[in-house]
């Protein structure tokens, strides 16, 4: 099980029976973008068998090993990952929140009841819902166009308006990276290239530790520009 995105914060597959949980630490577990580096961790009978043993050997022969200062840069960034990713994933709710209505956005996010796999991820992580979310968003209206109705898929909308919205944050910054302490914007398709099967009116966003406020109030002047929708606004946590 790929357990990156989750975290062991959030969720600890082997207690709900996996063998194997993989982790980029890159990602989550260091979380200051200044490292790479992974780890797969076996289950207490997983590691008794002939499998695992060929994964450690492999593991040596290859020299697939960190260097000293790398896993101590892993290790410091691991002091505070439950602060980290806490901060994280409650930022990541209010951001969803506070656009799941809005006319032109979809809002895709596991913490949302809407969510098609809400339940699913409700069992999983009982510790929260994490920092990554993605939002599709239709460009300004057209004559002609129908009003009032989000990107809902299976309908593709087209990279016009999520590339308008990406080049106008201004606390987000635009980079390909996910669970570092900032936060993080990307057109997914035009990253993965022309065979991508990411919608082109798709964002991936990767919720930093920022003022959720100002994440808040970034993407929906952001949003503005790019959809043309005026008036509008979600719920957004007070300021203490």
């Amino acid at each position: 099980v790929d357990s990156t995105a989750a975290t062991p914060a959030l969720s600890q597959p082997i207690t709900l029976g996996a063998h194997v949980v993989m982790h980029s630490a890159t990602k989550y577990l260091n979380g200051h973008s200044d490292v790479v580096g992974g780890a797969l961790v076996a289950s207490s009978s997983f590691a008794e068998t002939p499998i695992w043993a060929r994964i450690a050997k492999h593991r040596r022969a290859a020299g697939a090993t960190l260097g000293p200062f790398d896993a101590w840069l892993i290790q410091r960034g691991m002091r505070t990952l439950f602060l980290r990713v806490a901060r994280q994933s409650e930022s990541a709710l209010a951001i969803a929140r506070h656009f799941q209505h809005h006319p032109r956005i979809h809002v895709l996010y596991p913490g949302l009841p809407s969510f098609e796999g809400h339940e699913l991820a409700a069992a999983q992580m009982p510790g929260g819902f994490g920092g990554m979310m993605s939002l599709r968003v239709r460009p300004a209206a057209r004559p002609g166009d129908e009003e009032g109705v989000a990107a809902v898929p299976p309908l593709d909308a087209g990279p016009e308006g999520a590339m308008a919205l990406a080049a106008a944050v201004k606390v987000f910054t635009r980079a390909t990276s996910l669970g570092g302490v900032e936060s993080l914007i990307e057109h997914r398709a035009s990253i993965e290239g022309a065979n991508s099967p990411v919608p082109q009116d798709l964002l991936r966003l990767s919720v930093g530790i920022e003022d959720c406020r100002d994440l808040i109030e970034d993407l929906s002047q952001a949003a503005l520009l790019a959809t043309g929708v005026e008036g509008w606004a979600g719920p957004t946590p007070e300021r203490g």
